[in-house]
């Protein structure tokens, strides 16, 4: 904390937060509290109605929501063709989200099956151009096991 007892990471933070841009914040913060389960816990809305950022929490974590502002140079992936990030989100009952999500209009990249790390997991593409792996940690994996399994199937 500091002199004036304001954390430095800001209550239910942490060192990483993400944040991402979608056409229009109100409506994904939909999308992602119907499919994948988020709790919005704030938001700032501009005189003119258009939502600026809100917070979403997916369990533990915290992951930041905000509109489109092309003037500002603020694009989501469906502006830019497209995005290399992808976030991944553990859950008790991957199945049963993996559903709500599929149902709710993701687009399957991956399907859900389990991995040689010890995951069930697959990687779904939201309506606002943002990747998501869906997962389940089944079983602990010795790291030398991983490496041998990942040479093998990427063909090292």
């Amino acid at each position: 904390m500091s002199e004036e007892g304001i954390r430095w990471i800001p209550e239910g933070m942490h060192t990483v937060t993400p944040h991402i841009v979608v056409p229009d914040a109100a409506e994904a913060v939909r999308w992602y509290s119907s499919a994948l389960g988020a709790e919005e816990r704030d938001r700032i809305t501009l005189p003119d109605g258009k939502v600026m950022t809100t917070e979403l929490r997916f369990g533990d974590s915290a992951v930041m929501v905000a509109s489109e502002f092309p003037e500002m140079g603020v694009l989501s992936p469906l502006a830019i063709g497209g995005t290399a990030t992808v976030l991944q989100v553990y859950a008790e009952d991957v199945d049963a989200l993996w559903k709500r999500a599929v149902d709710a209009g993701a687009e399957v990249r991956h399907p859900l099956t389990e991995m040689f790390w010890g995951d069930r997991q697959g990687q779904i593409t939201d309506p606002f151009g943002h990747r998501w792996n869906l997962a389940r940690h089944l079983r602990d994996v010795p790291q030398e096991e991983i490496a041998r399994a990942a040479a093998e199937a990427f063909g090292r």
